[in-house]
């Protein structure tokens, strides 16, 4: 099993860097914070969130793309907006799409348990 960086010590000190994960929704008010929220827990990972809409709370910037390795948008209308806007900031990232609509508040216990069942899959093992 992989364990995150400890406090103090670079990537490069260890020999280990987390994966990269980016999760994103419109607003980034409530289904990709928790997300972020959740995952940020786990071991081996670095994770963020930003809404692609003009009114998010944390925008998506080319800068989150380009530090991402793995995307995941909440719904195709987000993947659809971030080809539009972003498409030559993508680079390499996979991009995936959760199909989680616009149900939820922010840690839902529901919410919680739809993404603890569809993002492991998509993580690179342990």
């Amino acid at each position: 099993m992989e364990y995150p960086t400890p406090k103090g010590k670079s990537d490069l000190d260890i020999g280990f860097r987390a994966t990269r994960i980016l999760f994103i929704c419109g607003k980034n008010r409530l289904r990709s914070p928790t997300a972020e929220q959740v995952f940020s827990k786990y071991p081996g990972f670095e994770c963020a969130s930003a809404g692609v809409n003009h009114d998010a709370d944390n925008p998506v910037t080319p800068e989150l793309l380009k530090w991402a390795e793995i995307i995941f948008v909440m719904e195709k209308a987000h993947r659809s907006k971030l080809s539009q806007k972003f498409r030559k900031h993508l680079g390499k990232a996979r991009i995936v799409c959760l199909d989680i609509s616009d149900d939820y508040q922010f840690m839902d216990p529901a919410l919680v348990e739809i993404l603890e069942s569809k993002l492991p899959r998509f993580l690179p093992k342990a």
